[in-house]
């Protein structure tokens, strides 16, 4: 009789666990991914999902793996996580919304510290896991609101710059709240007060360290490993960097989450911050979807049920506490009604830095004595970041009901900081240029001549230095990636030309660029014939042929000295 019993995958010994895992993680993702687009909800809450159908469904026994083999993975996407935030933490955006993220960032964080808080020690937490419970919860789900903003078309509105602000103030918080943590939670040396104080010191230190290392060193090793234009090689030398930093960090007894961000502030500033950033965002992309995975992974459905009421009642309370906070901290800054209710939509809902911190927490064994807390806690997190969206929609139809009641009394005129007059200069209708060679730099000059925004995208760091120096707008960034384009406001602008003869780069580009903006003009040159019957075919729409247009142009200089000017437009 045969044995039908069904046996492991791993057990054949030609998959690993791990290989095994990663397969179901990714194709979960897709299927489920899929389905919620459908119904336009966050991709954050289908990474969930298919963590809780993996953890609940047998298929990890299938694989003969658990859930601690993705932890690694999962670290990493933190890791990168906080890296880009380095990355993207800009001072004058602080400086510009500083009203914003000190005043609304305070009022919301602190309203909603203050309930949580209490509630904790209300419920029997210990005051220290009160302090950290609280601020977890008081942190938003920053990329769930901006993708909500985008999608309403409000991308710029006050709300979203309130919620931006609002958002700052929690970034900064979370920074600091990691270099405390350890001894706050009693895994210091010495009493916690002494244990606090001496890890402030050290992040002092550390992140001062990074900041001699931004000016002395860490440029000039960019510097040499660009001018190489190997791709590969930049990019291996900007992952070595963070774990390099992140590295250094934890042997200060830091987080290496810490040593990312600062590995990410030491490059912020430099000409290659775009280029690292755009590099750096797949990888991180698909480690931070391992890291939501990870965490839906730890959901068990059998508890889920048996908590459903409290479950239920945690995150409605949660959504109106925040929603409240968030609402009073509009209104001290002074907005309307209708960028009120939409800012509290965006910032109801705890979020992806609340996950970080409740594992963390979690790390410190602080949910064995309470393991229905920590359900509970990430359950209400997918939850409300699944319903912000509509949340948000919801805001925006009640705000004309309430406002025809006369139930709140606004300023008609938000904040100049929070106006599209008040923020950074933002190109528009402008021309991107890919290429500063000797064309590139005819271009970019003729269209500062005429008062026409151009934005230059160039692989040679040198030639980066010597923009910089004239005072001409440029990163350092390869049009072939679209995080590129995407920071040359690609969706913004009317034009772009490939000012070098590289058809397949420029074809590359243009598909890139009439994904993000079906109008937009290219321009783009080529060699040969061949070459420019590719481009045509590819949709450019003006085409300059070397050889042709240098043909044209000797004709008409040889034949200029034996006929009349009319003739010559018989050669054009």
């Amino acid at each position: 009789m045969l044995n039908c019993r069904a046996i492991p995958l791993a057990s054949v010994g030609e998959i690993s666990p791990l290989f095994g895992l990663l397969t179901l993680v990714l194709v979960g993702v897709v299927l489920v991914s899929l389905v919620l687009q459908r119904f336009r909800q966050s991709l954050l809450v289908g990474y969930f999902l298919c963590g809780v159908l993996l953890a609940n469904s047998g298929l990890l026994d299938w694989v003969g793996a658990d859930s601690s083999d993705l932890d690694r993975l999962a670290d990493l996407g933190v890791i990168l996580l906080l890296f880009t935030l380095g990355l993207e933490f800009s001072f004058k955006e602080i400086k510009h919304l500083r009203r914003v993220a000190l005043l609304g960032g305070g009022i919301q964080v602190g309203l909603v510290g203050i309930v949580a808080g209490g509630a904790c020690v209300f419920f029997g937490f210990p005051f220290p896991v009160a302090i950290a419970l609280a601020v977890a919860i008081a942190l938003s789900s920053t990329a769930v609101s901006i993708k909500a903003f985008h999608d309403l078309g409000m991308a710029d509105s006050p709300a979203a710059r309130v919620a931006l602000g609002v958002a700052i103030f929690q970034d900064i918080l979370v920074i600091f709240f990691m270099i405390i943590l350890p001894p706050l939670l009693g895994q210091g040396d010495g009493e916690m007060a002494a244990g606090i104080a001496v890890a402030v010191l050290k992040g002092i230190l550390f992140l001062s360290a990074c900041w001699f290392l931004s000016r002395h060193g860490i440029p000039q090793i960019l510097h040499a490993v660009a001018r190489t234009r190997s791709r590969e090689l930049f990019t291996v030398t900007v992952v070595g960097l963070c774990a390099a930093v992140a590295f250094g960090a934890i042997q200060l007894n830091l987080s290496a989450a810490l040593g990312a961000f600062a590995a990410g502030l030491v490059v912020s500033e430099s000409i290659y911050s775009h280029r690292v950033l755009a590099d750096i965002l797949p990888f991180r992309d698909l480690f931070l979807t391992i890291f939501f995975v990870s965490i839906g992974l730890l959901i068990d459905l059998g508890e889920v049920a048996s908590s459903w009421a409290l479950i239920s009642s945690a995150t409605l309370m949660i959504l109106l506490i925040k929603f409240g906070a968030g609402f009073l901290a509009a209104k001290r800054l002074g907005v309307g009604l209708r960028p009120c209710l939409l800012a509290a939509g965006a910032l109801a809902s705890t979020g992806e830095f609340s996950l970080v911190l409740f594992e963390r927490v979690a790390d410190f064994g602080v949910f064995n004595a309470w393991p229905e807390v920590e359900q509970i806690l990430l359950v209400s997190t997918a939850i409300g970041m699944g319903l912000v969206p509509g949340l948000m929609r919801f805001a925006e139809r009640m705000a004309p009901v309430l406002e025809g009641h006369r139930w709140f009394a606004g300023k008609a005129d938000p904040p100049f900081e929070l106006t599209s007059e008040g923020e950074r200069e933002v190109l528009s209708g402008h021309v991107i240029v890919c290429g500063y060679g000797p064309v590139g730099r005819v271009l970019q000059q003729a269209l500062a001549k005429c008062n026409i925004g151009a934005l230059i995208l160039e692989l040679n760091a040198d030639t980066v230095h010597e923009m910089m120096g004239k005072g001409v707008l440029g990163i350092f960034a390869d049009a072939r990636q679209p995080e590129s384009l995407e920071m040359a406001g690609v969706e913004r602008a009317r034009g772009i030309a490939f000012t070098f003869p590289d058809v397949d780069a420029a074809i590359a580009g243009m598909r890139l660029a009439r994904q993000r903006n079906p109008e937009i003009l290219v321009y783009a040159r080529a060699k040969f014939t061949e070459e420019a019957d590719r481009l045509r075919e590819e949709g450019a729409d003006h085409v300059f042929h070397d050889e042709q247009e240098s043909g044209q142009a000797l004709i008409k200089s040889v034949l200029q000295s034996y006929v009349e000017e009319h003739v010559l437009d018989d050669f054009s």
